[in-house]
């Protein structure tokens, strides 16, 4: 299974935040719509990097609660590893936990069009495991 049928199911919106917010803002948004990455745009649109809770964690310990009134552009992290439609599952849950990060944006053709996080490919993976499951008990019931 790839990467575009994470996004087939759970849907391929992205929230994002422009780059001069504060990271109050952005905080704000992640707490409304209770998801733990943004990503960040351009002044021109464009995808200039994901602002994640890790990101916020590590602002505040080396800069204390000054840091929420600071542009989130100077947080967040710029060119994250990101993966394709055609990325399996396995190889994105093998990129997120030898890289330690729990989000990625998705691209196609240069262009971004979803994020995944670890929880989605979990989930994915349970439903998949209960999915074979009950199919081998019916296979046994058959006979």
């Amino acid at each position: 299974m790839t990467i575009q049928a994470i996004l087939n199911n759970k849907g391929a919106e992205v929230v994002s935040v422009q780059a001069q917010a504060s990271v109050r803002e952005a905080l704000q948004i992640m707490d409304e719509r209770q998801i733990g990455a943004l990503i960040v745009q351009t002044a021109s649109n464009e995808f200039g990097g994901i602002f994640t809770e890790r990101d916020v964690m590590r602002a505040v310990a080396r800069g204390d609660a000054a840091v929420l009134d600071q542009a989130v552009s100077d947080h967040m992290s710029e060119r994250p590893q990101t993966v394709t439609f055609e990325t399996s599952i396995q190889q994105a849950m093998e990129i997120m936990t030898e890289m330690r990060f729990r989000h990625m944006p998705v691209i196609k053709n240069g262009k971004l069009c979803g994020i995944i996080s670890l929880g989605d490919l979990v989930n994915y993976r349970i439903g998949e495991s209960e999915r074979e499951a009950q199919a081998l008990k019916q296979y046994i019931q058959t006979g």
